[in-house]
């Protein structure tokens, strides 16, 4: 059977950019919530030499995710997971952000790895701001609670991201748990299921000019000024990036973030 790479996100920026560098033998699955992107984004791909396939998926829920890991299956072998949806602080409220980004982590990571066997990966996309909170303010005891009571998990993240004021700042907070959430449980399915040889990894953009990125590029402008370019990332560069990370000959590159950002993390050491 031939080998399948899923890409979640996968109708424009990162997700469809990663898409262009998998190998050509490969079977391309995109998914995303909207059918009218993925059709153009897989007619791109088929342009380029792609065997693709779509699927309209909310990961935020778990029966759609479900749906896809098994429409997946039926394709081919399932080996390449990237999961590249989410949502900004501007596109959503904190409930959805939670919900899409880190229950939506715990979703992929869970179906998939039902269907996936030995020498396949997960890459969970995740963001610089997980690193942008201050530890104080981290509900780490919650984190545990997506596997066994999500109510409990999104009333706690939600009580932790209802702290600032302004629309948009607890938004801002919602999004930076969730990313913060989305490493960390990439991290812990790392070493759940690499004892059945499924690697996991995160990978962490800084501000990227997608579609998505540009409606945050006016808060972002300041995390730019430490970055050691000074400049936004571009698709293309983080899908080089995702897929490097995806790629099964990267076999020892599991359980950690891979922090891919330009500098501007690290460089609010240095420019402080």
């Amino acid at each position: 059977m031939a080998d399948v790479c899923v890409i979640t996100g996968g109708g424009s920026g990162m997700g469809l950019a990663a898409a262009k560098y998998m190998p050509k033998d490969k079977i391309i699955l995109i998914a995303g919530r909207t059918e009218s992107k993925l059709k153009a984004a897989a007619k791109e791909l088929k342009d380029l030499g792609f065997k693709v396939y779509y699927k309209t998926c909310d990961t935020s829920d778990r029966d759609s995710v479900r749906s896809l890991a098994e429409y997946a299956a039926s394709l081919g072998t399932v080996r390449n997971v990237i999961n590249a949806a989410g949502l900004s602080p501007a596109m959503a409220k904190p409930e959805q952000l939670i919900r899409v980004n880190a229950l939506g982590t715990v979703y992929v990571d869970q179906e998939f790895s039902r269907i996936m066997g030995s020498g396949s990966v997960i890459v969970d996309v995740s963001s610089n701001s997980a690193y942008a909170i201050p530890k104080m303010l981290v509900p780490s005891r919650a984190y545990k609670l997506a596997d066994t009571d999500e109510k409990e998990f999104l009333r706690c993240m939600l009580k932790r991201s209802s702290l600032p004021r302004g629309d948009y700042q607890r938004s801002g907070l919602a999004y930076a748990l969730s990313k913060n959430f989305a490493v960390w449980y990439a991290q812990r399915s790392a070493f759940e299921l690499g004892e059945r040889g499924i690697r996991v990894v995160s990978l962490s953009p800084g501000l990227i000019a997608t579609d998505m990125g540009n409606l945050e590029a006016g808060e972002g402008a300041r995390m730019l000024r430490n970055g050691a370019e000074k400049r936004m990332g571009t698709p293309e560069e983080l899908g080089f990036a995702i897929a490097f990370a995806a790629d099964e000959r990267n076999g020892y590159l599991a359980g950690v973030d891979i922090l891919c950002d330009g500098g501007c993390t690290n460089g609010r050491r240095f420019r402080s």
